[in-house]
Order: structure tokens, then sequence, then C-alpha cells
């Protein structure tokens, strides 16, 4: 169905259709059968038997409780759905503790380019640090740090006198803003600073470089630098964002083994970038967001550097892939459709781009989309009869702000949203 709520519902990211089990899977020997066939490496004859399973009682509850920890994504989805209609206390109880990754905030528009700073980061609302207060809740809140205009105190400073609050250890979330009076000044200070502080913030799992509204600084004029030593000091770091791509590097390639989201939001992303994110060995992670911005601001990248990602299975743990802000989002469905990497995925994130309804109909034509939980076509070029035609998909369709196509803008008049 589609919708017209940039927020998705809770447990959005694993509902689907009630697309029945193959026609030839039949489970045979009972409660039994139904085990045995659970553990066979065909996903079609183990979803079979989750649909057997429902004819044994509790028992089977048990089964397809059990099969939302199975190896598969499809699989998992398919026993949410069976699980999702029973009342059952202990199915309640289980259906309130699984839930796939899912960065909800990653469904909201761009913030920054609407004036105001992220209200949201990793699951965790944005509190600005004021020594004045102190850091009273350093598990559920993610910390702002930003750039004093009126004592001229620049971020590296700011986080000294954050690292002195008792409660400094048990922080989990920090973002920093603009970290120096001028965004022409690149961010090895704050990476710097955030490396000499390692040894204090031993529980840091979230770190967001560059919320930055437009009034602070325009995307294209921020100034990062090699994020790589941030990977090196926080091995427990599981969510780093990163804004602006000018100067962005990761080097040398390095392996980190909990990081489950890497967001990289840029005006316009290097090709080079891109190859040092592809080099990089990141076994767990699940979330990987890149905006490719335009071509007039470095956005020299295309569909043949992201073949590591989407062909060789590069991140093979990957529940949401976004390729979002492109100049070339039509380019991109054929590879997406015709690669095994749509079989594992659970959100497909192609919003902010250049779809047209040529793009958008191969997507139609691909029945591998209804393996997908969400996909996010919102601010494109899709006319409402093409949306229309998306509402009989098994996947929740979020196709909201499509885009008039402007005579001024790139090839055809279409254009990624956020380029300057």
């Amino acid at each position: 169905m589609t919708d017209n709520q940039n927020q998705p519902r809770d447990y959005d990211a694993v509902l689907g259709g009630q697309s029945p089990p193959p026609v030839d899977g039949v489970v045979l020997g009972g409660i039994e059968g139904v085990k045995r066939s659970l553990s066979n490496p065909v996903i079609e004859v183990r979803i079979a038997a989750l649909s057997e399973a429902l004819k044994y009682g509790d028992a089977g509850l048990d089964i397809l409780i059990q099969a939302l920890q199975d190896k598969s994504r499809l699989v998992q989805r398919f026993a949410y759905r069976l699980l999702k209609q029973k009342v059952e206390p202990q199915v309640k109880q289980a259906l309130q503790a699984y839930k796939s990754w899912n960065l909800e905030e990653r469904f909201n528009q761009y913030q920054g380019y609407q004036g105001c700073y992220v209200p949201q980061f990793a699951n965790r609302q944005v509190v600005e640090f004021d020594a004045n207060v102190g850091i009273f809740e350093p598990v559920n809140n993610a910390y702002a740090l930003r750039f004093e205009y009126d004592t001229y105190e620049n971020l590296p400073s700011k986080l000294s006198r954050l690292l002195q609050e008792p409660n400094a250890e048990k922080l989990e979330a920090l973002v920093f803003g603009l970290w120096a009076e001028t965004s022409q000044t690149d961010s090895s200070s704050i990476v710097q600073a955030l490396v000499d502080a390692k040894q204090r913030l031993t529980n840091l799992k979230a770190i967001f470089i560059g919320d930055l509204t437009s009034e602070d600084s325009e995307i294209s004029w921020i100034q990062q630098s090699d994020i790589s030593p941030i990977l090196q000091a926080y091995p427990k770091l599981e969510i780093l964002q990163i804004r602006g791509g000018d100067g962005l590097q990761f080097s040398p390639p390095i392996r980190h083994n909990h990081l489950k989201a890497l967001i990289v939001e840029t005006e316009g992303l290097s090709r080079d970038t891109v190859a040092q994110i592809c080099q990089m060995n990141l076994p767990a992670l699940e979330h990987l967001e890149l905006w490719f911005g335009s071509e007039d601001y470095g956005g020299d990248c295309w569909v043949e550097d992201l073949n590591q990602i989407i062909f060789a299975e590069k991140f093979p743990n990957l529940v949401y892939l976004g390729l979002r802000n492109s100049q070339f989002t039509d380019e991109l469905i054929n590879p997406i459709v015709s690669s095994p990497i749509i079989n594992s995925l659970s959100i497909l994130d192609l919003s902010m781009g250049t779809l047209t309804d040529v793009g958008a109909e191969e997507l139609l034509n691909s029945q591998a989309i209804n393996n997908l939980d969400i996909l996010n076509i919102s601010e494109n070029f899709l006319s409402q009869e093409m949306i229309d035609k998306f509402s009989g998909f098994d996947a929740r369709i979020l196709a909201n702000n499509q885009k008039a196509e402007d005579e001024d803008s790139y090839i055809d008049g279409r254009y990624c949203s956020v380029s300057e």
C-alpha cells in the first residue's frame, strides 16, 4: 500500500503481504517433520514448514517464534506475518521483542535544508549540551555540541568540558555541529579530539559529525577529513553519520567488527570515497546510506562504482540500502532488481533522487520488490498514476513529496534534492 506518512509505524519494517508458501511445499511427518524441514538449507522449504507449524497449537507457535531468529530474513518476515495474526501472550511478548534494524529517523525528510538541526539521532532525542545543566541522561539522549559565537568556543574545547562531567563515560551518542567559526576549517580537529577522548568515552556507540543547517553552512561548504581514526579509536561504535563530502576520506582500509550503520550525506560523493568505503571490512553492517549529490559539486560517482555493494555482496548483512539524493536513480534500477541483494534487503531507499515513471515501471515489473518490507521512493519525479500502480505490492511504499521538473536544472529538468 502507498502511504503519505514520513514516519513508519512501529514494526512496519517487518510488515509484508500474505503471500502463500510454495504450492509444492508439502511438509510430512507431523511436528517432527516440521522441525526437520526448518533445518533445510532451501528457504522455500523452511517457509512451507512455518505454515504447517500452525496446525500444532502451542508447539507450533514456539516453532514460529524461534523462526524469528532464522538466518534468512525472508523466513523471519514470513514467521512474523503468521504470528501477527495470533493473540496468545507468548506471541505478543515475542513480537514486542522482535524488531529488525531500523533507524526510524532516517525516513524523515532531510532536516538541514529545512533550517533546523536533527531532533533525533540513533533513535535518541538530541539534547544541546549545556555545562550548567550537565549530562542527566547519558544513555537515552544524544548530546549535541556546537561552536558558540558568543564565546567563540570551538568544539575541541567544548568536548573537553563535556569530558569533565561525572556521567561522561556513560555517554552513548554524540552529535557535532559547526566545529569552528567557519566551515572552511576541516573536521580533522574534532576527529583528533574524539581520538584523544577514547579512554573517557568508553561506551560511545553513535557519532554524527556535521549537523549543520544552511545558516551555519551550505552542505557543499562543509569541509570533512579522514574519518577512519574514529573507527579505529572506538571499536564499540555502531552508528557513524557524516554530513558533507568535500575532503571526506576513509583510509587506510580497516576492519570494524561492530559498526551497524554508516550514513554519508553529501552534496557530491566522489567515486574515490565510495571505493574507500567498499574497501572497509564491516561484517556487522546492516544499514548503508549514501547520498550521491550533484556532479557540479564533485559527485562523479556512477552506477559501476557501486558494483561491489550491489553485486559482490560486500556487506552481506545489509537490511537497509539507501542510494539517495542521486542524479542517476533510473540507471540504478536494473542492477538492483537483477542482483541477489534485493532478496536479502528489508528496506530499499531511493528517495530524494531523479526516479521517473520509466525507472518505476522497471521496479513494478520486478517481482523481487515484493521481498522488501519498505520501498522509499519519496522526493522523486513520479506521476500520481505511477504511484497508484504500486498499491498492489506487498511492500509498504513511501512516495511522498514528488518534485516537478525544472528546466534550469540537470538533464531533462530533473535534479537531486540536496546539492548546495
